[in-house]
């Protein structure tokens, strides 16, 4: 197949625009988004379509026991491992319309396309649906990718339960989704996904394309901060033991640590202090803390900054410090035959393009435990996702469908 061939295959930009536009009329939100949350009957409504359109394009269906979809083109030699791509429809419960919906409706007007131009691959085509990848309504997020890519067990995805005790294999037999498929040990050649960046960094340099390196490694703490309570007024500056002060020191250091090691990112973002009263000085504070960075050594590297930094800002208050890290999610590095595909896609359609890692987590990731993986991000309004105000051009999105289409041409060729 000639590089040519693959070029003159582009996809019908209005129709990916108003198949989005369609998806999102399930559930839409007063302020313009979605609220789809996993394996609620709203969920329920945009598989059954996304299954339908499915099927009008001649594809074949299967789901699997943790209700992930997957949607097959056939291709001349269906014997040979599929190139497969998809994401996810459920959505947070003040979410987007393109959040995880974009990479799902991406692969389905691949397919669309391929159609169009009656062009055949040699290795069959699959779009695929994650099951619960927000979280949002059942924890962990990304559940069913996760099962698939061997880190959890079924037993251990059908009994994770809401806040109401309902279990997530309780509901995908409530709404028919409880498939008769193992989960895994599907071969994939190649797996891709297509995903808003969720952040601001296209944008800002004016690229269309990111092409994704990978996911940056996470790990999570809990603080516990013992100081004495005291009343405000009464107790000497000399001979308190304030652990907000102290709180408040190591979130500084937090900051500081991240600047010291960029590209990484550090975050306190839960609080609690007891007893809370504006005339105690502040006997216990208890925080969270997230760091994260895309390489693994740097990231202990963090540790070892926080774990020291604490220690002397506790020491030289007089407060007792719990430091302990409660997950530990390693950097995840994608293959770089699929990433060369990316970018050999946008570079041959002429599309400002540049490295990216994703700072967020994907079904791609634990996809890439069992498959080789590659990402493609496409920008969105100032960065904003995980909000009904979440918005992209159709253009780029268009640019973006397209270069997933030649990147998987290109492996299934």
């Amino acid at each position: 197949m000639s590089t040519k061939t693959i070029q003159n295959l582009q996809i019908d930009q209005d129709r990916l625009w108003d198949s989005l536009m369609e998806m999102a009329k399930i559930g839409a939100t007063d302020k313009g988004g979605c609220a789809r949350l996993a394996l609620t009957d709203l969920d329920k409504q945009g598989r059954d379509l996304f299954v339908q359109w499915c099927k009008d394009a001649g594809c074949s269906i299967t789901v699997d026991r943790m209700g992930n979809i997957f949607a097959r083109r056939p291709g001349r030699n269906n014997d040979l491992p599929p190139v497969v791509t998809g994401s996810h429809l459920d959505t947070q419960p003040t979410g987007g319309k393109f959040d995880g919906v974009f990479g799902v409706l991406a692969g389905l007007e691949v397919i669309r396309t391929l159609n169009d131009y009656k062009f055949e691959t040699e290795a069959p085509i699959e779009v695929s649906v994650w099951t619960n990848e927000e979280g949002s309504r059942f924890a962990p997020a990304m559940i069913a990718s996760g099962v698939f890519g061997g880190v959890f067990t079924e037993e251990y995805g059908h009994s994770r339960a809401d806040l109401d005790g309902k279990t997530i294999g309780e509901e995908l037999k409530r709404i028919g989704y409880f498939g008769d498929a193992p989960v895994g040990g599907r071969p994939f050649k190649a797996f891709f996904e297509a995903h808003i960046e969720q952040g601001p960094i296209l944008e800002a340099e004016q690229k269309t394309i990111g092409v994704v390196q990978g996911i940056q490694g996470i790990k999570w703490f809990e603080v516990t901060l013992t100081g004495q309570d005291c009343h405000a007024g009464t107790t000497p500056m000399n001979r308190r033991k304030d652990a907000m002060l102290a709180a408040a020191r190591m979130v500084d250091l937090v900051n500081r640590i991240a600047l010291d090691h960029l590209p990484g990112v550090g975050t306190v973002g839960l609080m609690t202090v007891h007893p809370n009263s504006r005339n105690v000085i502040p006997g216990k504070v208890f925080f969270t803390v997230d760091l994260r960075h895309p390489y693994d050594e740097e990231l202990e590297k963090m540790k070892a900054a926080l774990e020291a930094g604490a220690a002397e800002i506790c020491g030289g208050l007089g407060v007792e410090c719990d430091l302990q890290e409660i997950w530990n999610s390693p950097a995840i590095h994608y293959d770089p035959a699929c990433i060369d595909a990316v970018r050999r896609a946008a570079d041959e359609a002429g599309l400002p393009n540049r490295d990216i890692v994703s700072g967020a987590g994907h079904d791609a990731g634990y996809i890439a435990r069992v498959a080789p993986v590659g990402m493609i991000f496409v920008p969105c309004a100032e960065g904003i996702s995980h909000n009904e105000i979440e918005s992209a051009l159709p253009e780029d999105l268009a640019a973006g469908c397209n270069v997933l289409m030649r990147a998987m041409v290109e492996l299934a060729a």
